[in-house]
């Protein structure tokens, strides 16, 4: 069998979490391979609404085996803490939910570290979420980091508290004193005592060598789907540098964050808002700051899943979503978010940059630190509420053209469009 792949095409927040929720009945196995709690993946059904950061977005499905592999890091708190979430909705996480030992664990120390780095860059912050994400990948990419299968080992303590001094040294020698620092309003000391029990109680569930665990259900015939975290423009490698988080979150990243090889990867699901949204610093051509993008963030609800910041709302950009395609072999594109601009008469499409007067009709290098002009072409919006639409033959024309130009500018089919935030409001084309 395949693994097929759920990956986000643009800067994240593209609505992947309530993707894979809505195909997660087709599939046996739902598994999260990279990121870590920076993630805020939102499900709605039966009228409530579901936020998940470390788990699989499959874990709301019964009879669905949930894995957290190799490429998730995982702070112990968070992840404990989601999971008393799910109690009073009788979740079965203890039975369908498996983590994978080589994943790596986020400390108190690497969320100090954060902070730190961030107050570090004044001006030329990053706008990292604070969760620890870059220093644990650091420490992993440094060979210092310590992974979910260290806590059944009798050093780990030892291990544990040598990488905390380390930390600790490094906020000093950055100037700063590690005290003035809070990790979500409590003192370092307070956090760690709760991290130090929710590792515990992370111990007493499902632990496996990830790598084995997943390719033996793939012999065994099991239908997998790989679900990713933040977006393709947010690649540590093809993203918009350096602001962009700190792990591979394209197609390539379910190899390394699974353990598969690269020849058992199927369908490639890329997923992108009918329009461009951002969190943080970092480029974004097609980024409005009037009151059209102060519409589409009302409209969409445009704040952070994961930090509530708003987010920085434009029109969809063409060559961006291009790059993402080429990048990730995507064969079938997810459209969400289009019941949002319902109200909007007329709906604007970048389809090429203007750089010091040249035009530019791809992503590239120079979008880093140039700012390249977007050029837009105008078509009708559709002026009606897609939120009641229930089958493919009542979509409007106007819609169908929207789809139709980005399907030719990808040379991607649009075979999917969701009309609202439930996970009943999404239709096949």
């Amino acid at each position: 069998m395949k693994v097929d792949v759920i990956a986000g095409l643009q800067w994240g927040d593209e609505g992947k979490g309530k993707v894979v929720d809505v195909f997660a009945a087709r599939y046996d196995v739902i598994a999260r391979f990279q990121g870590g709690p920076n993630a805020g993946h939102t499900l709605e059904f039966e009228g409530k609404k579901h936020v998940l950061h470390t788990i699989p977005s499959g874990i709301f499905h019964r009879d669905k085996i949930n894995l957290i592999g190799n490429g998730v890091i995982i702070d112990p708190r968070i992840l404990v803490a989601e999971l008393r979430k799910l109690d009073p909705h009788g979740v079965d996480y203890h039975n369908n939910l498996f983590i994978a030992r080589r994943a790596h664990l986020i400390l108190p120390t690497h969320r100090l570290l954060d902070a730190c780095y961030e107050q570090q860059k004044g001006d030329a912050k990053i706008g990292s979420t604070l969760k620890g994400i870059g220093p644990a990948y650091t420490d992993k990419t440094a060979r210092n980091g310590l992974r979910v299968g260290d806590l059944e080992s009798r050093s780990f303590m030892q291990r544990y508290e040598n990488l905390r001094e380390y930390h600790l040294l490094l906020i000093e020698a950055m100037g700063s004193d590690p005290k003035e620092f809070t990790i979500e309003g409590l003192t370092m000391e307070a956090y760690e005592m709760q991290w130090l029990q929710s590792a515990e109680e992370l111990k007493g569930l499902n632990l496996v060598d990830g790598e084995f665990f997943i390719n033996d259900l793939i012999r065994k015939g099991k239908r997998v789907l790989a679900e990713g975290a933040q977006g393709t423009m947010l690649d540590v490698d093809f993203g918009s540098y350096p602001f962009v988080t700190s792990s591979n979150t394209i197609t390539a990243g379910v190899c390394t964050g699974l353990g598969i090889a690269p020849q058992l990867i199927g369908e490639v699901y890329g997923v992108f808002k009918a329009y461009c949204t951002r969190v943080g610093s970092g480029p974004f051509p097609t980024e409005l700051h009037d009151e059209t993008g102060e519409l589409l963030r009302k409209n969409g609800n445009e704040y952070g899943s994961t930090t509530g910041r708003p987010r920085r709302c434009g029109w969809i950009d063409l060559p961006a979503l291009k790059y993402a395609c080429m990048l990730n072999g995507v064969t079938q594109l997810v459209m969400t978010k289009a019941d949002v601009m319902n109200d909007f008469p007329v709906i604007r499409l970048c389809h090429t940059y203007e750089l010091d007067g040249e035009p530019i009709n791809r992503w590239g290098f120079f979008c880093d630190y140039g700012k390249p002009e977007p050029r837009y072409r105008e078509v009708d919006g559709w002026l009606l509420n897609l939120g009641n639409i229930t089958s493919s033959d009542n979509i409007p024309p106007t819609l169908s053209r929207y789809t139709g130009i980005i399907t030719r500018e990808t040379g991607v089919p649009v075979t999917f469009v969701s009309t609202g935030p439930d996970r009943s409001q999404i239709i096949a084309l």
